[in-house]
């Protein structure tokens, strides 16, 4: 056999050998919703820059090859805290999140691959924890409900931003209390409403009192004002003029001019 040819078949063997040991470690396929980084063992280090997206990709098999699911995740933490006054309340929380795409280098240098159990849930449980805090569990179930949960996305998105973090939606699932802080807080609210709606309604009909009371006044006024300007001329001239349009109907009647009042009268018509 010539000896270049077998120098030649040795080489490709040798490399057949060595791709099927290390081909595993060599060649990557990125799905949709991954990205990755690579940690060149002998050379720079952690390449934070460079953020490999969906595709194929060929490394050397002595670097690692990081990969990052970037979808958005979710995430459910049931916890128990203290309100202001030290009561128990017990929240069941939900958060929507996921890396930054082009900033997994960063969040892989503080936190690595296990980022949600060392960032995410401890840094939601935190910020639960201090703001419910700050109100009474009557606040939290009922009035400031919304307050509450405003204040935890305020402080967990900034946590998150700082640390890479994308946070798309937080929301509090459930609030519960012991039985009888439930029922009387319930108890309360429903007096409260009770309370108001009196309110209202005696409102109402003080507002209708009073709506009476000025037609009323209104009318007296009125009935005073024509009271005084009918003079008993005036009232025979109205009469004299109604007889007279009487007298223009083709009806045959009998009008006999000056009653007691000096006012025409109708005997009769057919």
């Amino acid at each position: 056999m010539n000896k270049p040819i077998s120098s030649t078949i040795i080489i490709a063997g040798i490399a057949l050998v060595l791709l099927i040991f290390f081909g595993s470690s060599m060649f990557f396929k990125l799905n949709p919703g991954e990205r990755a980084v690579i940690f060149y063992q002998f050379t720079k280090g952690l390449d934070k820059e460079d953020v490999k997206r969906p595709g194929f990709h060929v490394v050397a098999p002595w670097n690692d090859f990081i990969v990052y699911n970037v979808k958005e995740q979710t995430r459910e933490e049931m916890m128990d805290v203290l309100d202001k006054n030290g009561l128990s309340v017990n929240v069941d929380i939900s958060v929507r999140f996921n890396p930054i795409h082009n900033r997994i280098g960063e969040l892989h240098e503080v936190f690595g691959t296990d980022y949600i159990s060392r960032l995410v849930v401890p840094e939601l449980r935190s910020a639960v924890r201090k703001v419910m805090g700050r109100y009474s569990a009557e606040e939290i179930y009922s009035t400031q409900r919304k307050q509450v949960e405003d204040e935890i996305i305020l402080e967990t998105t900034e946590v998150f931003t700082k640390n890479n973090i994308d946070m798309r939606a937080m929301l509090i699932r459930s609030i519960n209390l012991p039985p009888n802080i439930k029922n009387a807080i319930e108890t309360k609210l429903t007096q409260e409403q009770e309370a108001l709606a009196y309110e209202f309604k005696l409102t109402r009909e003080q507002s209708e009192a009073k709506r009476k009371e000025i037609e009323a006044e209104g009318i007296a006024n009125y009935n005073r004002i024509i009271n005084q300007s009918l003079t008993k001329n005036i009232l025979t001239q109205k009469g004299i003029d109604a007889t007279l349009k009487l007298t223009e109907s083709n009806n045959a009647k009998v009008v006999v001019v000056g009653n007691s009042e000096g006012l025409p009268l109708i005997l009769g018509n057919n």
